[in-house]
């Protein structure tokens, strides 16, 4: 998938989720962001990721999204939302996403490339398997990655995992 696949409305949102990511480096959490957006275009929620900063493994903002979609939206509203996201989700956000109803997915990064560029910096697998939000969620429309986009990530992450070895 290229970028040119997106709208630029698409892509503006999937920049926001990588603008989020890039946040959440600067207050010492690792890079994700994303965005959750009704069918009319319009921004509903964000989040970025706040892992380290609030200290629970579970501060994913795929997750935040999710929770937050099925406290405010309607079934069908959240059926036609999409989430715009700069990674793949993990297991536990593709199962919340699934459990709330939630619609399309668009990521920057995949799962698969995360886990190789941890490999390639050395870092320790996390502690649950990096799967397809598919493997998960079966029929969700999902895209990604987008090069350019995820280019970008990669040196987030490695910004991460290099200043977290120096601590």
């Amino acid at each position: 998938m290229t970028a040119a696949d997106l709208t630029p409305i698409e892509l503006g949102h999937l920049e926001r989720a990588v603008h989020l990511a890039a946040e959440a480096l600067r207050t010492g959490d690792e890079p994700f962001g994303s965005v959750l957006v009704g069918a009319d275009g319009q921004v509903l929620a964000e989040d970025r990721n706040r892992v380290h900063s609030l200290d629970d493994p579970t501060q994913h903002p795929e997750f935040a999204l999710a929770r937050w979609a099925a406290t405010h939206l309607t079934p069908e509203q959240r059926a036609t939302a999409t989430v715009f996201t700069s990674g793949e989700h993990c297991p536990m956000c593709s199962a919340a996403h699934g459990w709330a109803g939630l619609g399309r997915i668009v990521y920057a990064h995949s799962a698969a490339q995360l886990a190789d560029w941890l490999a390639e910096l050395g870092v320790a697998p996390p502690p649950v398997r990096c799967l397809a939000i598919q493997d998960i969620v079966p029929g969700l429309p999902v895209q990604g990655p987008v090069p350019a986009l995820a280019d970008r990530l990669r040196g987030l992450h490695r910004t991460f995992h290099r200043s977290a070895r120096e601590q």
